[in-house]
């Protein structure tokens, strides 16, 4: 498995990925109604991929084909996080991750995580700070503030 920075190339595949992803991973701890807001399977690309380069973005690549994302700020915000459900478990979110958090000179890294992705962070040593509803298309979806102290 490679590692690199993120190419607009990339997003078409991401976007594939992140609505796959949504819909197993997540389907454990969330409803079918839930998830169907979260991943519509209609993403604006030209707004991720702008997101995408304005961010520091990472892919994890495995015979040529992506198996994970994951894109940080410069505040210190890590925005998305995800990994293919058929490569879970393989240390994929752990090295992008590690990355992402080295990428920025700030004291703190926040996220917002969902139910399923809480224990990761926590195992990482982010904290919750409060548990929120995020209302999508009339849908409320549970995640977490979560906060990490880094000594960079």
């Amino acid at each position: 498995m490679e590692i690199r920075k993120y190419q607009s190339a990339d997003c078409p595949e991401i976007a594939t990925l992140f609505y796959q992803t949504v819909h197993t991973v997540n389907a454990k701890d969330y409803t079918k109604e839930q998830l169907d807001v979260w991943a519509t399977g209609h993403i604006a690309l030209a707004a991720w991929d702008a997101s995408f380069l304005a961010h520091h973005s990472l892919v994890a690549v495995d015979n040529n084909v992506i198996v994970g994302f994951g894109d940080i700020d410069s505040t210190g915000y890590l925005d998305r996080l995800y990994v293919h459900y058929a490569n879970q478990g393989k240390g994929i979110a752990t090295a992008l991750c590690d990355q992402l958090e080295q990428a920025v000179s700030t004291d703190t890294i926040t996220t917002h995580a969902s139910i399923t992705a809480r224990p990761f962070f926590e195992k990482r040593g982010y904290r919750v700070i409060k548990e929120q509803q995020v209302v999508r298309g009339g849908i409320s979806l549970t995640n977490y503030l979560m906060e990490k102290t880094v000594c960079n």
